[in-house]
Formats: C-alpha cells, sequence, structure tokens
C-alpha cells in the first residue's frame, strides 16, 4: 500500500475532522478521549446515542460494500476516518464489534436473509454486539472450546450449555456471537459451530469481573439450554473454526490505524506531563520518550502493509506480529507514563478517588500481553504460521 494521500484524500481528512469537530460537541462533548481500554464502562448510554448520531452521518460501516449499505469507502479513506475520529478524541466504540467483526463475517459468509436482517441495525447504532469465544479452558488456545450446542429438531433451534468469559460489554449486548462445540466426540478445532445468540432470554446469565481499574466492562456469561434458531447459525454445523479465524483477520482491519491513534493520544498526553513537571530533562526518560515514539510509527509502517493485501479476513504473515507488536509497544507506554508520573502516579486527588486517565493507563497495559492472545502464544504463531518452523509439541 502506498502509505502517502492523495489530495483528494486530503480533502477527505479535511471533510472528517470538520464533521468530528461539530457534532462531538453538546451532550457529546463529555465523551472525547473517553471510552477506550480501561474506560469502557464510561456512560454506554450516552455512547449508544452517539453510534446514533455516526450513524446519521453514514460513518458506521463506511467501509463496507455498498451491497450491504455501506459507502464503500477506498482503505485509505478508511484509514483517514479512523485516524481522524481517534484524534478529535472520538469515543471508544460501542458499536465496534458490531461493524468491525460481526459486519464483515455475515458479509463473507452469511445468507441474503441473515445479511438483510443483521446489518442494518448494525449500521443505523440501534444493534450492539458482544463476543462469545475464550472460557476458563479456553482464552489463547481456542481450540478448547468446551461450550456446546445441541439441536432440537421439534422447535428448531439450537440450545446452548457453557461458560464464556472476558466477554466486553455483554451487559450492554444485544446479541452475542457464540463459538460452539456441535459434534459430542470432537476434538480441538473440529466440531465447532458459529452461532448468533440473543442476549435477553432466561438461558443467559451475565455477571461483572471488576478490575484493578475499578470497572468492570469484562464480563462472565453462563449459558443454561440458552436457544436461537437455525436460522441463526452462520455457514454449516463444523464450519465454525473457519469462520472464527476469518472474524479474528477482519479484527486486524483498518480500525488498527484507530487504535494507534488513541495510543498516540496517550503518547502526546505522556509528552506534555514531561515538559510540565520537568521529567524531560531527564536523558533517561528523553531516550524512552523517543523510543516510544519511533515504536509507534514502526506500529503503523506495518499495519499499513498488513492492509495492502486482501480484505477477506486471510491474514499477510506480517499481520501476525501485530498483536506482539502493540502490546508489548503499550505495556512499556503503561511504565513510562508512572515515570514521567513520578510521585504523583502513586497518589490520587481525593474521594471517589478515581483514577486518573494515565493510572488507569497503566493498570490496564498489564493486561495488554495476555488478553487476545498471549505474547507466549503469538510467538508460537509467528514461528509456525508465518516463518513455517516445526510445530511446537502439544
Amino acid at each position: 500500500m502506498n502509505i502517502g494521500f492523495s489530495a483528494k484524500d486530503e480533502q477527505f481528512r479535511q471533510h472528517v475532522a470538520q464533521w468530528m469537530q461539530q457534532h462531538l460537541s453538546g451532550e457529546f462533548s463529555t465523551l472525547r478521549f473517553r471510552g477506550g481500554p480501561g474506560d469502557e464502562d464510561f456512560a454506554p448510554l450516552l455512547r449508544k446515542r452517539w453510534e446514533q448520531e455516526l450513524a446519521k452521518g453514514n460513518w458506521i460501516g463506511a467501509g463496507w460494500a455498498t451491497e450491504h449499505g455501506g459507502q464503500g469507502l477506498s482503505i485509505n479513506q478508511q484509514v483517514i476516518f479512523y485516524e481522524e475520529y481517534a484524534r478529535a478524541g472520538g469515543p471508544g466504540r460501542m458499536g465496534h464489534i458490531g461493524e468491525g467483526l460481526v459486519g464483515p463475517t455475515l458479509a463473507a459468509f452469511g445468507t441474503a436473509h441473515q445479511q438483510q436482517r443483521f446489518l442494518p441495525p448494525i449500521l443505523a447504532g440501534q444493534q450492539f454486539w458482544c463476543q462469545g469465544y475464550s472460557e476458563p479452558g479456553a482464552g489463547s488456545d481456542l481450540a478448547n472450546i468446551t461450550t456446546r450446542a445441541s439441536f432440537d429438531t421439534q422447535r428448531n433451534e439450537w440450545l446452548i450449555s457453557g461458560q464464556k468469559v472476558w466477554t466486553s460489554l455483554a451487559h450492554e449486548a444485544d446479541w452475542c456471537f457464540v463459538l460452539a462445540r456441535t459434534e459430542p466426540a470432537s476434538k480441538g478445532h473440529h466440531g465447532l459451530s458459529f452461532l448468533l445468540v440473543p442476549m435477553a432470554q432466561s438461558g443467559i446469565t451475565v455477571q461483572p469481573i471488576k478490575q484493578l481499574t475499578g470497572t468492570s466492562e469484562f464480563n462472565e456469561v453462563f449459558f443454561d439450554q440458552a436457544r436461537t434458531c437455525a436460522s441463526n447459525l452462520i455457514g454449516q454445523p463444523g464450519e465454525g473454526w473457519k469462520i472464527a479465524m476469518a472474524l479474528l483477520g477482519f479484527e486486524r482491519g483498518v480500525s488498527t490505524l484507530g487504535q494507534q491513534m488513541q495510543f498516540q493520544n496517550e503518547l502526546d498526553e505522556v509528552v506534555r506531563i514531561a515538559k510540565a513537571n520537568g521529567a524531560a530533562q531527564d536523558p533517561m526518560l528523553r531516550q524512552r520518550i523517543a523510543h516510544a515514539w519511533s515504536g509507534l510509527r514502526v506500529l503503523r509502517y506495518n499495519s499499513l502493509r498488513m492492509l495492502s493485501g486482501p480484505q477477506d479476513g486471510s491474514l499477510r504473515p506480517e499481520a501476525t506480529i501485530y498483536k506482539l507488536a502493540w502490546s508489548t509497544w503499550h505495556l512499556e507506554l503503561g511504565k513510562l507514563a508512572m515515570d514521567v508520573l513520578g510521585p504523583q502516579a502513586e497518589l490520587l486527588a481525593g474521594a471517589p478517588y478515581e483514577l486518573t486517565r494515565l493510572q488507569s493507563l497503566f493498570l490496564f497495559t498489564r493486561a495488554d500481553t495476555i488478553y487476545g492472545g498471549s505474547n507466549e502464544i503469538q510467538r508460537n504463531i509467528i514461528a509456525e504460521r508465518a516463518l513455517g518452523m516445526p510445530r511446537e509439541r502439544r
């Protein structure tokens, strides 16, 4: 991908920036720079209304194909939108999982009926999704899933039983996509199916997980004979692993550039404080700040290279390093933030003793190298899938 932008692209950038300035105001001004990782439980109702504001501007699904209700924006334009969104302080997206994961997956694997049913509410900012992948015994090693689904032929429904964990915003979601074992004797990635499950039913219990940050955007979700109709199976029974992996490929899409702009906002805050409190005069801290700045540029260029491939959920070899690279970089940024703050890093202003933005950043980044695939697992993936090295003994 050409990492430069044309004059037309820059005009589009100006349009996005102006729209954000005009609309991220009034009641939405309190959302600026809020709702990101470690802060995802901030003002969920207002952030849902913000999704509807985005929908009015046709920004939800802007990169989707026009036949699915999107604008069909080019990769360059999508990159620009995500960058300007984050630059303006756009809040963490309540609709990210629907727009970034469910939508592209349905476009690739869903039936026409499924697309017509589920895509419009996502585009309108009216239906919200959560992800039913990880389990207590199946995190980085996702193929260990034990959640089971059996088919009730009389009612033409799937019955789901099991437990999912670390489910972001499950308590705010209308639907969950669930990876479940539908072949009783199957093991590993065989015999799994991909189901869309309504959350508002008696067979589902959601329990929040309170974290070090004091927030609880993650949840445990218990399925006790939860039901979903047969038409909510994506693909065929047993194709769940293929679809789940494609979905994770979509997750490595253009939104990664928005994530990096959020990182830039955090780094800018660290630099601002370093200049204000004198920490910028410390040569070791200056070196670490420079290292963070250059590391973020490397992340950007690798993402642009990653996006030069097909946008069908398949992963180019360079995409395998992204999770390892950004999580390690972000972890170090959290440490740098505390060292720049100095003694202030250990103090809170007073009741109700809420964490500052950088304190929350530090605590939350402790988990970056674990969730979404631990660094150890990611290194195995790089070795085996990208470099073709012998598989580790199981």
